[in-house]
């Protein structure tokens, strides 16, 4: 079955950098699209990045632009997020998430929490 599993969230301060991994499997990622959506507290969740295939059809939203790096390994079935300059605004639960059809399949998501 589908599985999507982010791992690489924690406590940063303003300023600072993290990486987070979606490791996948169940599907062919290569051929897909691959998105990372955030949820802060209180508010919907907010799609963050996409990546088409072959790293092409790159999407940013403007709260992250120049910030953050969207990037995924074929070979490895994994897209990444490497975040730059966090914000205390970035705090968040991050997903990443694929559509297959017309089901959107999610991760468990991993928690980023900018502090200083």
């Amino acid at each position: 079955q589908v599985q999507l599993v982010e791992s690489g969230g924690g406590l940063v301060q303003p300023g600072g950098s993290l990486r987070l991994s979606c490791a996948t499997s169940g599907f062919a990622f290569s051929d897909r699209f691959m998105r990372w959506y955030r949820q802060a507290p209180g508010r919907e969740r907010e799609l963050v990045a996409n990546i088409g295939t072959l790293t092409v059809s790159l999407y940013y939203s403007d709260s992250v632009k120049g910030r953050f790096t969207i990037s995924r390994d074929n070979a490895k079935n994994t897209v990444y997020l490497q975040m730059n300059d966090v914000k205390l605004e970035d705090t968040g639960v991050y997903y990443c998430n694929v559509k297959l059809g017309d089901d959107n399949y999610w991760g468990q998501g991993t928690q980023v929490t900018v502090s200083s």
